[in-house]
Formats: C-alpha cells, sequence, structure tokens
C-alpha cells in the first residue's frame, strides 16, 4: 500500500465518513527565544459534509500533524449549512469580501464542473458544489480567500426560504424552468 505525503497542499482524507476534510494552507512560523528560533506550523483546513454544510479552522503546533488535528476539531465547529440547488449547484450569484479579499460565485449549468482557483476550491468541493464559477479578487492570501468565500455563501438563500419570509409560495416566486426546445412565446398548433 502506497503511503501518502501529508504535506502536500489540498490532501483530503475521510473522517468518521460523515467529513471530508482538506488542508487549504501549512505555514512554517517561528519564534525567537533565548536559545534561539522555536520552530511551529500554523493550519488551515476546510471540513465539509459533500451534502451542504462546510466549515473552516485554523490550528497551531509545535508539529504538523498536531497543527491539522487542532484546525479540524476547530472547523468541525464552526459548520454552516448552505442550501444547494438541485443538490449540485448554488441557487444565485453571490459576492463575498473579507479584508482585501474579494470573490464572485456563479450559479452554473450542468456539466461545468467546478472552476475556482486553490482555497476556494478546496470550500466548494468540500461544500459538495459540482458546478460552479467562481472568480478570487484581491489579495490571494489562504486565510482571507476562505473568509470572503465562507461570507458569500453565508448570503445564499433557497426560494422556500425567501417564499417563507414574505409568506407566499414557491411557485409565486420561481417561474417555471422553461427548456431549451419550448420558449414561452411559442404557440401550440
Amino acid at each position: 500500500m502506497a503511503r501518502r505525503d501529508d504535506n502536500r497542499r489540498g490532501r483530503d482524507r475521510e473522517e468518521d465518513n460523515e467529513f471530508i476534510d482538506k488542508l487549504v494552507h501549512i505555514n512554517r512560523v517561528a519564534k525567537t527565544v533565548k536559545g534561539g528560533r522555536r520552530m511551529g506550523f500554523a493550519a488551515l483546513v476546510v471540513v465539509g459534509d459533500e451534502k451542504g454544510r462546510v466549515g473552516f479552522g485554523k490550528g497551531k503546533a509545535r508539529e504538523v500533524p498536531e497543527a491539522i488535528r487542532k484546525a479540524t476539531e476547530v472547523a468541525k465547529k464552526s459548520l454552516i449549512r448552505v442550501p444547494l440547488r438541485e443538490g449540485r449547484t448554488l441557487h444565485h450569484d453571490g459576492k463575498g469580501r473579507h479584508g482585501a479579499g474579494k470573490v464572485i460565485l456563479r450559479a452554473a449549468p450542468p456539466g461545468t464542473g467546478v472552476i475556482a482557483g486553490g482555497p476556494m476550491r478546496a470550500v466548494l468541493e468540500t461544500l459538495g458544489v459540482q458546478d460552479v464559477v467562481a472568480k478570487s479578487q484581491g489579495t490571494s492570501n489562504p486565510y482571507n480567500m476562505v473568509r470572503a468565500t465562507f461570507d458569500a455563501l453565508k448570503l445564499q438563500e433557497s426560494p422556500r426560504q425567501i417564499a417563507a419570509k414574505r409568506g407566499k409560495k414557491v411557485g409565486d416566486l420561481v417561474g417555471r424552468r422553461h427548456d431549451g426546445a419550448s420558449s414561452p412565446d411559442a404557440v401550440e398548433a
């Protein structure tokens, strides 16, 4: 059996058979003390169930596996639920911002795939989104990109949630989706 390299970015593993965690970024930090430098590691991990729940966490420790374990525990405590359309994409476009990091998330038709880079891809894949187009602007700092992505995801609302707020039926808000073959202007003969 081949052994996996624990230091590679984007590493994912099955845990508790419910959650999948992805290591987004690992940073080596140093603290200067009387005897020299003390090395430590900071890990950024995203955890999700691929069914609409996702969370992220940071962990710091003297060794990499311990930092990842701490970050995973924090991520599991900070899970959010995001409504997905047909279990594969977002209900509507969204923008998120954190610090200098800005992200734009757009719903996409079936077969598009996850078009996103680095930290955003990790968040969207663990969330369970299969079709989305995402763009990040500003900083490429993984911490700010993840937080900006979560900011955009927290604003997602399903038609059912909006209908409940307004006291209406979902059918009143969402018109029927038409196939490409039949247009609403087509006259039956």
